[in-house]
């Protein structure tokens, strides 16, 4: 019985391959079976529109969040061999952090437009122009129009928009806003791993798919990026994947 439950996760996501016809658009993967079973498609669509918030507004939650895109954008900048575009409007970023996340300074333009309203028309820009692997943004208030535009541009120009909802307040959930974006995540900082000596354990995050088309949520605890941007999952956790990967906690629109 023991070996007919440790195998059920495997055939599940087996049954789920039969099942789900093979996306007829460029996929992201995460390299990470328990993650890109769980995405419609295998991973993240290449050219869309995906959010990432922090679970809460604690700087840990926020670092967790920015640290998972940049792990994305390290992986198809190597992909595509072109830089990223990050576009903030804050001037925060810690160049060393991303470059253990495997997003090196030299593979990021930098653009720091002086509002959220600049910050869209920069965006869409430069993903029309096309030199860009990705484009990670960060902003707060982003609406629904606008969303669709971006999601409507990614997909013309085959390009990941990856934008960071900031919080705006304590009571301000950054994804309870309507939106066109193929799949809207939620990180957190998740206690770390501990070591037989003194020091910190990689860094370990909670990770909720809240929202994807045609597809349904969970939440999975992961071993943050490494320095070529990849996750993975802890091997305490790997023989028991299905009881880390329950229901997402929140409500997405």
């Amino acid at each position: 019985m023991s070996a007919v439950l440790d195998s059920l996760p495997q055939s599940i996501a087996h049954l789920r391959s039969i099942a789900m016809p093979l996306a007829d658009y460029r996929v992201l993967p995460f390299g990470v079976s328990d993650l890109d079973n769980r995405v419609n498609g295998g991973g993240l669509r290449a050219g869309a529109l995906h959010e990432v918030a922090a679970r809460t507004c604690s700087l840990v939650d926020d670092a967790a969040a920015t640290l998972f895109l940049a792990g994305v954008a390290a992986r198809e900048a190597r992909n595509a061999r072109a830089p990223v575009l990050w576009a903030s409007c804050r001037n925060d970023l810690y160049a060393p952090g991303l470059a253990q996340a495997g997003l090196s300074s030299a593979n990021v333009i930098y653009a720091q437009p002086k509002d959220d309203a600049a910050l869209l028309a920069v965006v869409e820009d430069a993903i029309r122009d096309g030199t860009p692997a990705a484009v990670v943004a960060e902003a707060a208030k982003v609406s629904m129009v606008a969303t669709r535009r971006l999601q409507l541009v990614a997909a013309e120009a085959d390009i990941p928009v990856l934008l960071l909802r900031r919080w705006r307040g304590r009571s301000q959930d950054p994804l309870g806003e309507p939106s066109a974006a193929w799949t809207r995540w939620r990180v957190a900082s998740a206690p770390s791993q501990r070591l037989t000596v003194a020091g910190v354990g990689r860094a370990r995050w909670s990770v909720e798919l809240a929202r994807q088309r045609t597809g349904g949520s969970f939440s999975l605890i992961v071993e943050g990026c490494d320095e070529t941007g990849c996750l993975a999952v802890p091997a305490a956790l790997g023989h028991r994947a299905a009881e880390t990967a329950g229901p997402a906690r929140h409500a997405a629109a």
